[in-house]
């Protein structure tokens, strides 16, 4: 199933299952995290990503910008935006299109794994810090939390 949401300009968030949204949201994850970050390819695709509602936010023209996951336990994670999109607020569309998500089916907070450099980011949409920096993929992050 595929749910659209609009944003600005005529850019809108899909969000969907696996099946339906993997091979792009795919593209956009190796993209960001295993090209540009050198995150290795074993740990970036896992096997959560089929039980995950994705959601991916494409521009006027159909071209797709950037993706993110909700996970059933309520934490969103894999938020990646393409460097053409960056400060543009397509990472506010995909957030708010997951909390969104997830207030819907009834969850009472998100939570998230912020690398260092995004945590004001997540900030401004209500997020707070918890507990130590810890390195995942060799990336620094922090644990990040906000109740619906």
């Amino acid at each position: 199933m595929l749910d659209f949401a609009l944003g600005a300009d005529d850019r809108r968030v899909v969000t969907g299952n696996w099946d339906t949204l993997g091979a792009e949201a795919s593209r956009i994850r190796l993209e960001v995290f295993v090209e540009e970050q050198q995150v290795p390819l074993a740990e970036e695709l896992d096997a959560r990503d089929a039980q995950c509602l994705h959601a991916i936010a494409y521009d006027a023209d159909g071209r797709a910008m950037g993706t993110g996951r909700l996970l059933p336990d309520g934490h969103i994670g894999r938020m990646a935006v393409r460097k053409p999109w960056r400060g543009q607020g397509v990472g506010s569309l995909l957030l708010t299109a997951l909390m969104d998500a997830a207030r819907r089916r009834g969850d009472a907070e998100v939570v998230l794994d912020a690398q260092l450099h995004a945590r004001a980011f997540y900030a401004r949409h209500g997020f707070t810090e918890e507990g130590e920096t810890f390195m995942d993929a060799g990336i620094p992050h922090r644990v990040m939390r906000r109740r619906l």
